[in-house]
This record gives C-alpha cells, sequence and structure tokens, in this order.
C-alpha cells in the first residue's frame, strides 16, 4: 500500500468574493482509507467536487493525477469512466422510484433500447448483497432507512467499477449501529483494494478507521499524517482544523438557576401512522429559568416526538397531559400557540425543517418573527436588515452580508442562522434538537458558547443529543428516556456516561 493512486497538487478554486481553496495538495495511497478533516467551510467538499469533475478543467487551478495520467475531468461523466464515485452528503435518489432502478440510473441494463429488467433485478440484488442488504431490488427507496439509503448509493457506486470511492460526511445522519455496518463495508471494500476518500467530523470514527488523514484549514493543506506511523490524537487534529488547541471542549458555564418556567406533567403521545402505538407514555419534566437541561436516550427513544409533540403538537395524536408555563396551565394547539407562549424550537434538520436555503440570511432569521417587524402589514426591511445584522455579529455568521444565500453557508453558519431566527423570537424556553450534528468542533464550540450565553440571559434550554460528552459537559440536569418512558434524572455533579446509559437501556427502576 505504498504506491500512489491520485495526486493532487496547487489546487486553487475561487468563488465571488471568496478564494475557496488556495494552493492545495493531496496524495492518496493505493487500497487505503484516507480521511479529510477539518471545519465547516474549510474547503473539503469544494476540493472533492473539483477531483470528481462537479467543479470542471478550466473552472480551478492546478493538476490533478489519477493512476500517474494527468486528468482534466469536464463533468462527473468523466471522472466516473476512470472510476472515480463520489457519494454527497445529501444522498441523490429518486425516493419513488425502486432500489434497482436507482442503481442502474442513467446507466441502464438494456437490450436494443428496451430495459432487461430480469437483468437488472438480478444485477442489483447481486449489488445490495455485496453491501450486505436483503432487501428486494424492487421495493422503492423512500420504503427504507437513511442508513440502507447510504448502502444502495455506494452499490451505485459498486456498479460503476469504482476504484476510488469519495464519502461526504456518510455517517452524519446514521445511528451508531448504521454507522458502524458502514464502516465495516469500508473496511471491506479497502480488502478488496478499492480506495475511499472519506470526509468526516466524527474524529473517533476517523481514528477507528482511516489510514491517513489529511486537514485542511482556511482553503489550504495544514498537513498529511499517517495513522499507523505518527502520533496522532484528537487534539492534534483538532488544532490542526481550527488553529489553536481545545484543550476544554466545553466554554465555562456557571449555572444561575431561576424559578421554573415549564412543568409538563404526565405527557402522552400517540404514533400518528401506527394506531395504537405509544411513543411517549406518562412523561414529566421541569426547566428553571438559566437551567440547561439535557435529554438523552438511544434512537427511538421518543426524545423528538416529545420536543416536537410539546411544540404546539406538531407530532403525534392522542396527546395527552399537562404543559405549565410560570405557573398557569396552557394549552398548545398550534405551532402559533407555542410560540406566542414564549417556546421555540430548533429542529434536528436543519436543511429541511429549519431553513429555506435559496432564501438569504436576512429571510430566515426573520421569518417567525416577521410581526415584530411589521407595522399595517408591511415589513420594514431597513429594521430586518439591521436585526439581521445585528445577529450576523452577535452570532459569528461567517458570510459578507445578510444578504448572502443561506444555502451557500457551512454547516455550522446554516446553525447559526437557525438559532438566530428563534432566539429573534425572544423566547423563554427553547428547545434545541442535535443543534451540533453534522458541525465541525470549532463550530461546536461556538454553538455551546451561544447555549451559555442563552441560559445567562435567564432562558430555560432542553438539549437533546445523542452525544453523551455534550450533554455532560453543557447540561445542569440531564434526564434520560427509554422506549417513551422518562427512566432518570441526574444532576450535573453525579451524571456519568455509564449512569445515563444504564437509564437509557435498563428502563424505570
Amino acid at each position: 500500500m505504498t504506491d500512489e493512486i491520485l495526486r493532487m497538487s496547487g489546487i486553487t478554486k475561487a468563488f465571488p468574493g471568496v478564494k475557496a481553496l488556495q494552493d492545495v495538495s493531496l496524495s492518496v495511497r493505493r487500497g487505503e482509507i484516507h480521511a479529510i478533516c477539518g471545519e465547516n467551510g474549510a474547503g473539503k467538499s469544494t476540493l472533492m467536487k473539483v477531483l470528481s469533475g462537479v467543479y470542471p478543467h478550466g473552472s480551478y487551478e492546478g493538476e490533478i493525477y489519477f493512476d500517474g495520467e494527468l486528468c482534466e475531468f469536464s463533468g462527473i461523466r468523466d471522472s466516473e469512466q476512470r472510476g472515480i464515485v463520489i457519494i454527497h452528503q445529501e444522498l441523490a435518489l429518486c425516493q419513488q422510484l425502486s432500489i434497482a432502478e436507482n442503481l442502474f440510473l442513467g446507466n441502464e441494463r438494456a437490450t436494443r433500447g428496451l430495459i432487461d429488467w430480469n437483468r437488472t433485478n438480478h444485477e442489483a440484488a447481486e449489488l445490495l448483497a455485496r453491501v450486505g442488504l436483503r432487501e428486494d431490488p424492487v421495493i422503492p427507496v423512500l420504503d427504507i432507512g437513511v442508513g440502507k439509503q447510504q448502502l444502495v448509493e455506494i452499490a451505485k457506486a459498486l456498479s460503476k467499477e469504482v476504484r476510488l470511492l469519495i464519502l461526504d460526511e456518510p455517517t452524519a445522519a446514521l445511528n451508531d449501529d448504521d454507522s458502524a455496518h458502514l464502516l465495516d463495508l469500508l473496511r471491506g471494500l479497502r480488502d478488496e483494494g478499492i480506495t475511499s476518500v472519506i470526509i468526516s467530523h466524527k474524529l473517533n470514527e476517523i481514528a477507528e478507521i482511516a489510514d491517513s488523514i489529511t486537514i485542511i484549514r482556511d482553503g489550504r493543506t495544514i498537513e498529511t499524517l499517517d495513522m499507523h506511523r505518527d502520533e496522532v490524537t484528537e487534539d492534534r487534529i483538532i488544532s490542526g482544523m481550527v488553529g489553536r488547541d481545545l484543550s476544554d471542549r466545553f466554554p465555562p458555564h456557571e449555572p444561575d438557576v431561576g424559578a421554573e418556567v415549564l412543568r409538563i406533567e404526565d405527557w402522552t403521545v400517540h404514533s400518528p401512522t401506527q394506531h395504537g402505538r405509544v411513543v411517549v407514555s406518562g412523561a414529566n419534566l421541569t426547566l428553571h429559568r438559566g437551567e440547561i437541561v439535557g435529554l438523552a436516550g438511544l434512537m427511538g427513544a421518543g426524545r423528538t416526538e416529545l420536543a416536537m409533540s410539546v411544540f404546539g403538537r406538531s407530532y403525534g395524536r392522542d396527546i395527552s397531559g399537562h404543559i405549565v408555563k410560570d405557573g398557569k396551565e396552557i394549552h398548545l394547539r398550534s405551532v402559533q400557540d407555542a410560540i406566542q407562549h414564549g417556546i421555540a424550537y430548533v429542529t434536528e434538520d436543519r436543511k429541511r425543517y429549519g431553513l429555506n436555503l435559496i432564501e438569504d440570511i436576512k429571510r430566515n432569521i426573520s421569518a417567525v418573527g416577521l410581526g415584530k417587524l411589521a407595522k399595517r402589514g408591511l415589513v420594514n426591511e431597513n429594521e430586518e436588515y439591521r436585526v439581521a445584522t445585528e445577529f450576523r455579529e452577535s452570532l459569528n455568521i461567517k458570510a459578507p452580508n445578510v444578504l448572502t444565500t443561506t444555502g451557500k453557508l457551512s454547516g455550522g453558519n446554516q446553525q447559526k442562522v437557525v438559532l438566530a431566527k428563534w432566539i429573534f423570537t425572544d423566547p423563554d424556553v427553547l428547545i434545541l434538537d442535535e443543534p451540533t450534528r453534522g458541525i465541525d468542533v470549532g463550530a461546536k464550540y461556538e454553538i455551546y458558547s451561544i447555549i451559555n450565553r442563552l441560559a445567562e440571559e435567564g432562558k430555560a434550554v432542553l438539549l437533546i443529543s445523542s452525544e453523551l460528552p455534550e450533554l455532560l459537559g453543557l447540561c445542569d440536569r440531564i434526564y434520560a428516556l427509554s422506549a417513551g418512558r422518562v427512566t432518570g434524572e441526574v444532576r450535573r455533579g453525579e451524571a456519568t456516561q455509564e449512569r445515563l446509559m444504564h437509564y437509557m437501556t435498563k428502563g424505570q427502576e
């Protein structure tokens, strides 16, 4: 595993007003798993789009050598013909088409212009077996989970006789089991001689699977590390990514807990699609002003369902129980009711539910609180611009101005826009559902600082996270859920990963 399959040298890529890549170099050995690490906006995805032809030759400076030959790709089809296949973070599958149709879309198994369905489905079944999927190739993609869809994308790459597989944040939306299966699959592909380049913010996964790591910061190559020879630690990777040591991953927080602001009593929620299934059962929680309260649980425990049902019954049916705000029972029959009573909810899926990606930062920030900017039905656009600019500066949203399209921002900066949108409503209670999912360690620290600041301002924060160290590092109290039930409550000084996992898996005792 010493010969070089890929070399990129002097890659420079500019967009209007910003230089995304500056003289970047990358060398990948044949048959290895090579990780690329960096903060959001560092240029990782841009570099891979240059490599795969998404940004064609002529739109960047520098040279790409694959298997020792100079390559000048004019599009994705050119790179795929050489065996370079990219799987983007946003999966490119047609949900209504079958798995088999997706596998061979644009590469149909046809005879004399007619698709040979027997051959299509047979070859699809072989590819699915190769990635460890037992699904029937004729079922629609929308009927399988995200983890299995990721495997379908890899099977699709294998159908193109892939030699270099590029995966952009492949486990960002996966649970622990699906992530472990995907990493095992990559190891198996490595054993078959297939080279992989993986972009990921999950440093524990990188340390587990990568043979080499290239760190990129601010569009420049910082260093490449050999995981088998160099002394590689998470702290060294983080220091390279952010340009400074983050010896303490969490900013200091001294809680100043005030009066109770929200109490949820005997809260029960039924599934909106599966008749009779209870997803939250008799839950009881309290939140106080100035307090950060965590909500821990395994996938399917009911954390998001609990949060969304409280937020104006935006999830569930046959909901029962009581919500008491500032000592008085309130009835939240809609999202608007929740907002008017000072409750905000930051969704775990910012791109689908939290933002309008084709709108600018200004419109996204003002979207929920337009009433505060309007007079006689007309929005004061100067005031809208001023408010958005204040949030851009106070939350350190990295963009030239608030007229920047939100979809062009990095994940961490998009998350700050979502937070700004809800902070603008001036809520008393802020529910944050996986607020740091898919963002890098540097951006996480900034989000943590914002959360602390909100608590210091007297707001109550309910934090849902799948990362136990995050809950332990931020929260004053933590509730654990298992199968829809609150199974334990632990205060900061008593909380450990082992104790939380006990409550998350063992049930109520």
